[in-house]
């Protein structure tokens, strides 16, 4: 996969706004850059973790009460630690501050909690197009996702529900890339739709159900034409 944006973003979902983003903004230090309003009910609260883009997605109908998905923490390069700093948000999501190289993140990284991690190998490597660094860790531009082999993992993870739920990754051309994620055994969530003149997009998933944005963003790539 050829990134648009050398950056993993990371979106969740939330119904109380206020405390989440005193919690992101004050204690995690991760500061606010815009709201986008993605529909009726919805607004994204973007905010910069070093390149990448925390989105805060604020949904003002109650969400389901559905199990987590795969996506467990937030890790951040922070100078100026000599140890890590765990916590927690007020949904219960988890963000570690690190010493920048901390298991390998100099930028942000992303943890999984994956049944079968060979199966995760082949779609990460052969997929997504993504270098094991070491084993289980994956980069992907200056990001690095780091994914351990967990009873617990989802079987389906969902896209409905409270917390951490899918990472983006910023493309040149959004249909080319989906497809080629399809043809390399890739599940299809969602086609290559455009939205607006903001951005055009489409979902995948992951073997165990996890939600993958692939995004051609307008204000990265300059145009959301097809070819």
């Amino acid at each position: 996969m050829e990134l648009a944006k050398p950056r993993v973003d990371i979106g969740l979902s939330t119904n109380d706004l206020q405390p989440m983003l005193r919690f992101w903004q004050e204690e995690a230090g991760i500061p606010f850059d815009h709201l986008l309003k993605i529909r009726r009910g919805q607004d994204q609260h973007r905010h910069d973790a070093l390149g990448s883009v925390l989105k805060i997605n604020h949904h003002a109908d109650p969400l389901p009460d559905t199990p987590p998905a795969g996506y467990r923490e937030l890790i951040v390069a922070r100078p100026g630690l000599t140890a890590p700093k765990s916590l927690t948000d007020p949904d219960g999501n988890r963000v570690t501050l690190v010493p920048p190289g901390h298991e390998g993140v100099t930028q942000i990284g992303v943890r999984l909690a994956v049944r079968d991690l060979a199966a995760h190998r082949k779609f990460y490597t052969q997929g997504l197009g993504l270098t094991e660094e070491s084993p289980g860790a994956f980069r992907a531009g200056e990001t690095l996702l780091i994914l351990e082999e967990r009873p617990d993992a989802p079987a389906d993870a969902g896209m409905q529900g409270k917390g951490w739920r899918y990472i983006t990754f910023q493309v040149f051309k959004v249909d080319e890339e989906h497809a080629r994620i399809l043809e390399a055994g890739g599940r299809q969530a969602m086609p290559p739709t455009t939205l607006g003149t903001t951005a055009r997009i489409s979902m995948v998933r992951d073997p165990d159900g996890n939600w993958i944005e692939i995004s051609q963003r307008a204000s990265i790539v300059g145009t959301l034409e097809t070819h």
